[in-house]
């Protein structure tokens, strides 16, 4: 595996590379949900790009991103066991020029969920995402379901700036109690682990009304707060039920339906969705996950 540090070792990395490329764009402190990342794009491309970039841009301050957890050379090495070919690991100049102001908006869908509460941070994430699409030169680039809003944003960016990436969403991978896998959750005690293993069961209960046949907002949205006021140690944010697509608002007539909360738990943010609806999802991780670690190569195309 190459290590690339600057742009310019990035660029003569990528040009050995076979076509197609995969790229997973991560800020370190990986684990099993990344792994199914690398693993998807190892399985559908000839080479895979992986990025560690803590991006300052998409935290409301430094001491937030100074604080993102992490360790490079756990992360490094787990790129190696997954096969990864190029894994660019820039120091922010790299990333962003010195006096470049260009910033990429992320519009109307980075003001909604978590934008309002959050304001600026999907105008980072469009703005990173956009440079390192563009440095890494993929084919395709994998993202997974836990940041759904994070994965609309990608697509409007890709879209716009006729970037000629396809997006791929994975899974969301849960632990076996449900929680979704996150770096954040390091951060977590073992009771604060076990405070926010309510995030899932809230969407489990508005999951089940939809499976039953409830289809106005308002109610699903009840049976996830029933659920996530019963944990005291659990402050929600939001937790709505939204139009998968555009996260407008969900049309009782509709066939889809995005389910998503954001709770605080120790002082930690934590988000989580179910997406309910044909295609929405492109890879499901898990026997990607039961497989033994890729020795490199496509073993299957999309």
């Amino acid at each position: 595996m190459i290590v690339a540090r600057t742009r310019a070792e990035l660029a003569a990395a990528r040009a050995r590379l076979a076509d197609p490329v995969g790229a997973v764009l991560t800020m370190g402190g990986l684990h099993d949900g990344h792994t199914a990342l690398l693993r998807a794009a190892r399985r559908e491309c000839a080479s895979v790009v992986a990025t560690r970039f803590v991006n300052p841009t998409q935290f409301e301050n430094e001491q937030d991103a100074a604080s993102y957890p992490g360790d490079e050379v756990a992360d490094l090495d787990r790129f190696a066991a997954e096969a990864v070919d190029v894994a660019f690991v820039p120091p922010a100049h790299e990333v962003y020029a010195p006096g470049v102001a260009a910033e990429v908006g992320a519009g109307r869908l980075g003001t909604v969920l978590e934008g309002a509460s959050r304001p600026g941070h999907f105008d980072g994430v469009a703005t990173v995402v956009a440079l390192l699409l563009d440095l890494t030169r993929p084919a395709r680039s994998y993202f997974g379901q836990k940041d759904w809003q994070q994965t609309r944003v990608v697509r409007q960016v890709v879209e716009d700036l006729a970037l000629g990436v396809t997006v791929r969403v994975v899974r969301t991978v849960r632990d076996d109690t449900g929680l979704a896998l996150g770096t954040r959750n390091e951060r977590l005690s073992d009771e604060g682990r076990r405070a926010a293993r309510v995030i899932h069961r809230g969407l489990r209960a508005a999951a089940d009304a939809w499976q039953h046949g409830e289809r106005q907002a308002d109610r699903l949205e009840r049976a996830m707060r029933r659920e996530l006021e019963s944990e005291p140690g659990v402050s929600v944010d939001y937790a709505v039920a939204r139009e998968p697509l555009a996260l407008d608002a969900l049309d009782p007539e509709a066939s889809a339906v995005a389910l998503l909360v954001a709770a605080w738990v120790e002082g930690v943010r934590l988000i989580d969705n179910l997406v309910i609806g044909d295609g929405l999802i492109d890879i499901d991780p898990a026997p990607l996950l039961a497989a033994p670690a890729p020795s490199g190569g496509p073993s299957a195309s999309a």
